[in-house]
Order: C-alpha cells, then structure tokens, then sequence
C-alpha cells in the first residue's frame, strides 16, 4: 500500500498533526456497518480482516490521550424514510438490505472496539454519501479551529473519498491512514490510495499518526483520565 514517504513519522507530520488543530474522523464506523450484525457483511469483514477496525481504534484512543478531537460520522435514516436520498442506486439498494440503519437503533451505534470519549461529537447525517456535505461537521471544526482532518473507516468505495474530497474543497488538509480505511473488494482500497487520494491527501499509517501524538506521560496511547464509554442510546 502506497504511502507518502515524505510524511513518515517526522517533524514535518508531527507538525501537520499539532493535537490543536487537527481532527480525527471516524466514517460510518457504526454496528449496521462494521458490526457483527452489519448490514454489509463482506464489507465488515475486510474492515476486521485487513485490521482496519483495530486501527481506528488504535487512533481514537491515542487521539483520546493527545487531546485531538475525535468526532464519528455516523449514516442513519428515519423508520418512515422522510428526507433519505433515492436518487441513486445505492440508495435503493439499501432500502432492501435485511439491517436497517435507523436513528434510535443498535445500528447506528459506534461499532466495538472504538471508544467514545465524552468529549467526542458524534454527528449524524440522514441523507447523502458523504460525512461533510450537508452536516454539521465543518462549521463545528471551524468553531473548533481545526485545519487538518484524519479521515478513517469505510468504505473506501465511496465516504471515504467522498469524506476526503469533500475535506479538501472546503480547506481542510486531509490526512489519510491507508491502512485505517477499508473497502470492498480489498485490492481497490491500495487502488484508490495510490491513484487517487494521495493526490489530494496526505497518505500515510495509522502508527506514523500514533507516533506523533505519542508522549512520555502517555507511552500506551490510552488515555489519562478522559472519560470513555460505549457508544449508547438514550435510556441504556
């Protein structure tokens, strides 16, 4: 998997990746997703079998300790499907799929093993494919001061380079870590990095993150005191 070798775990990263400026995004890393029970089984698969999952979770909680905002997108729809998209054929294809990603259910959870802190946002969409367009989520980073965005989780096929490019316009650095991202099938994802995210993001791995924000009072990456949790339903 192709990575950007400039940006190894060197200064110039860890300048990039300044814990004040810098978000972490997880992309529909949720249970209807990336789950036991996913809606997308093969889809959940490669995220686990490639490590992908693990690694996201690896970076919440070092972004956790760091004191980086995390904030996870997460994909749902209403029972009634008001406002849900049905201009495409993923779309409709959805609309069939025997889990369904509604507000208020397990689905929409943030899938184990991400840790949510209470600091966290976790931002909601019902409509479109991507984490950005239409959400909340630039004009929280922007009251937040953030400038570089981490773009994580799946799918490579399609949030993921929506996420990215959509982080891009609006003028954010995006930063990739290829190997925290996953889609089907498993060879498009080093596909995708190589030929067309790491020309409009910094390309690079989930351990050159971890090392940046890595410190003496923190070696594990765990975080000190901060408060995590499940992601839970109102009521559980």
């Amino acid at each position: 998997m192709a990575t950007d070798e400039a940006y190894g775990n060197d200064r110039r990263l860890t300048a990039l990746l300044d814990p004040a400026t810098t978000a972490l995004l997880t992309v529909e890393c949720q249970r209807g997703v990336v789950g036991d029970d996913s809606a997308l089984p093969e889809l959940a698969d490669a995220a686990r079998a490639s490590g992908a999952l693990e690694r996201v979770a690896r970076l919440t909680a070092a972004a956790h300790a760091a004191g980086v905002q995390v904030v996870h997108a997460v994909a749902e729809r209403r029972p009634d499907g008001r406002g849900a998209n049905r201009n495409a054929r993923l779309f409709r294809a959805a609309e069939r799929l025997p889990v369904q990603q509604l507000t208020g259910s397990d689905a929409v959870r943030v899938a184990d093993p991400i840790a949510v802190a209470d600091a966290d946002l976790v931002v909601r969409r019902l409509h479109g494919l991507s984490p950005l367009a239409g959400t909340d989520v630039d004009p929280l980073l922007r009251n937040m001061g953030v400038r570089t965005l981490i773009v994580t989780g799946v799918s490579a096929n399609v949030a993921i380079p929506n996420a990215v490019f959509d982080a891009v316009n609006l003028g954010y650095t995006a930063v990739v870590p290829a190997d925290a991202i996953a889609g089907v099938p498993a060879d498009y994802t080093p596909a995708i990095v190589r030929h067309t995210l790491a020309l409009v993001a910094t390309v690079t791995t989930a351990d050159a993150v971890i090392g940046c924000w890595r410190t003496p009072s923190s070696p594990s990456g765990e975080p000190d005191g901060a408060v995590l949790h499940r992601d839970t339903l109102p009521g559980q």
